[in-house]
């Protein structure tokens, strides 16, 4: 070993870090996605809903406190991917494409994913569950932007963003587009969508080992749960059957004082405002029923979780296996599906089908919401309709996304804490000593793809744009991150974060201030006591807008 090497080894054990390894000892990393989940659902961040393989992973390692997303899927998943700011990567929106060079809904060129980056440094990569960063889903139109195309040697998912977990469309394996039930290579007795995630990352995990054992792997897995619609299992659903009944308000304080027991949150700085009145709500049965299936759904994802730690467990590869759980953005409060329209009636099920019978072959027609089941039953919507079963499509509204993003204000959409505040679970037995520790460093998912190119002492392309995030390997051994400040865009909704100073503000609205040292669910804006200090925070925003290609919002900001 030359003298060089030995001296960086020493260095790294000083600091508490571990050595970026090389050749056959690279760490494997898993990355985990879920979808429209709050700060507090987790068990071990404060919820009530039983998630015991994602708390076993924060008892053996560490959990971050102040970690954040992009506030929606799209420019999460480009960020994530990439390790740049969305507007970067072309996809500042969603899969629109709005002529400029932040907002074409698709990743660009110039940019590299997770897997381009790592695939010359010896990995192999595997995606699984929603792709959603290309608006060419269908199966004529241009592949370039989807995943095998990006790096990854394998795929099985959706394209596009949300559908049904009973038949999504846009599923695909690898480059070919297929119907779940014309798939002889899965057939499982129930087609589950979230099931089908699993299991396909966990064949992949196995196929690896067997097929590849002497190189790492990276493997990207994006749940949809627990994205409306409000799909689950009945076994699951059952689990859940009246827990929700007394409405919004005790479920959010049991969460707040968990939360602050486990050292998550500061309790003196009390909650947000609840979002809506239980005792206005007209039909409480159905309201609740719906926290209950989305409860369901996370336990399910739980579950796929905790087979897939069992599979690298079994192949020996969980003690070098870097694990990252997170969320595409805080709770949803969209009104997806919670009146009916012409399509989808909110009505009673009929005693028979009213459609004709699907073939195998045949996929879902409609998009993300279909008309119809394969067996010619009516998707139906509305205030009448109870969430669980495929013949249902409806979201589990504010109130209850209140509660997910318990203590925070705002949602999904919004860059306020409760549209990007995120658990970031770590586990890594060969490279992070600490079990159950806390990790207060503010970071962001740009970080995820910097600390993967660091671990796996990967070379990043010269001809692509910088990353714009910081490997969080330090901070896994509570060491500091270097970095000058986070931001944030999305339809106008802009944000900067700088030490602990917050300057944030709706489309169209004025820049709000906030010392999240002291206020972290905003609440007591500072913007008029503190001019110089908005007048600098907004010129750090100023300059990252020119620099990422984020334009003014053109959309008339909605109404209260």
């Amino acid at each position: 070993m030359n003298r060089a090497l030995v001296q960086a080894l020493g260095l790294g054990l000083l600091l508490g870090l571990a050595p970026t390894a090389t050749g056959a000892d690279k760490p494997n990393v898993v990355v985990i996605l879920c979808d429209d989940m709050g700060f507090s659902d987790l068990g071990c961040y404060g919820g009530e809903i039983a998630t015991p393989n994602l708390d076993a992973l924060a008892a053996n390692g560490v959990r971050f406190t102040q970690f954040y997303n992009a506030a929606r899927c799209c420019p999460t998943r480009a960020s994530l991917l990439t390790g740049l700011y969305p507007h970067q990567a072309g996809i500042g929106h969603m899969m629109d494409d709005k002529g400029k060079p932040g907002y074409t809904g698709n990743l660009n060129a110039a940019c590299r994913t997770i897997a381009e980056v790592l695939k010359p440094a010896g990995y192999r990569s595997y995606a699984v569950g929603k792709w959603h960063v290309t608006r060419f889903a269908g199966a004529d139109g241009p592949k370039t932007n989807w995943p095998l195309s990006r790096g990854f040697d394998r795929f099985y998912g959706t394209i596009h963003g949300a559908g049904s977990y009973y038949d999504p469309s846009s599923l695909v394996r690898d480059t070919t587009m297929i119907s779940p039930f014309a798939d002889k290579e899965y057939t499982p007795k129930t087609y589950y969508y979230t099931d089908a995630i699993t299991d396909h990352a966990v064949r992949f995990v196995g196929d690896h080992a067997k097929d590849h054992a002497r190189d790492p792997f990276f493997l990207y897995v994006a749940f949809t749960a627990a994205h409306w619609p409000m799909h689950a299992l009945p076994e699951d659903i059952a689990k859940y059957k009246g827990k929700y009944a007394t409405g919004y308000e005790p479920v959010r304080k049991a969460r707040f004082e968990k939360a602050a027991k486990l050292g998550l949150i500061d309790p003196k700085q009390l909650m947000c405002p609840g979002a809506e009145d239980w005792d206005k709500v007209a039909d409480k049965a159905w309201e609740s029923a719906g926290m209950e299936v989305y409860a369901a759904m996370v336990d399910r994802m739980d579950q796929g979780v905790g087979k897939l730690v069992a599979e690298l467990k079994r192949n020996g590869q969980l003690d070098n296996t870097l694990i990252l759980f997170l969320q595409d953005n805080g709770g949803c409060a969209e009104l997806q599906g919670r009146t009916g329209n012409a399509n989808h009636p909110n009505i009673a099920r009929p005693d028979k089908p009213t459609f004709p019978a699907m073939k195998p072959e045949e996929f879902a027609a409609g998009g993300s919401v279909p008309k119809q089941t394969r067996d010619g039953f009516p998707v139906r919507m509305g205030p009448k309709v109870m969430p669980g079963p495929a013949d249902t499509y409806v979201a589990y509204g504010r109130g209850w996304a209140n509660v997910s993003n318990t203590p925070f204000r705002e949602y999904k959409h919004w860059v306020h804490e409760g549209g990007i505040s995120t658990p970031l679970i770590a586990h890594w037995p060969s490279g992070i000593s600490a079990k159950g520790e806390l990790r207060k460093q503010p970071g962001h998912l740009i970080d995820i793809a910097a600390t993967c190119t660091d671990l796996a002492g990967a070379t990043y392309p010269k001809d692509a744009p910088a990353l714009e995030g910081k490997s969080l390997r330090p901070a896994f051994a509570d060491k500091a991150l270097d970095r000058e400040a986070i931001y944030w865009e999305h339809e106008g909704n802009r944000a900067v974060r700088a030490g602990d100073w917050k300057l944030v503000a709706k489309h169209g609205r004025v820049w709000e201030l906030y010392d999240l040292a002291k206020d972290r669910v905003e609440a007591n804006d500072l913007a008029a006591k503190e001019p110089e200090r908005v007048k600098a925070l907004v010129a750090k925003y100023e300059a990252y807008a020119k620099r990422t290609n984020v334009e003014p919002w053109p959309v008339a900001p909605a109404k209260k």
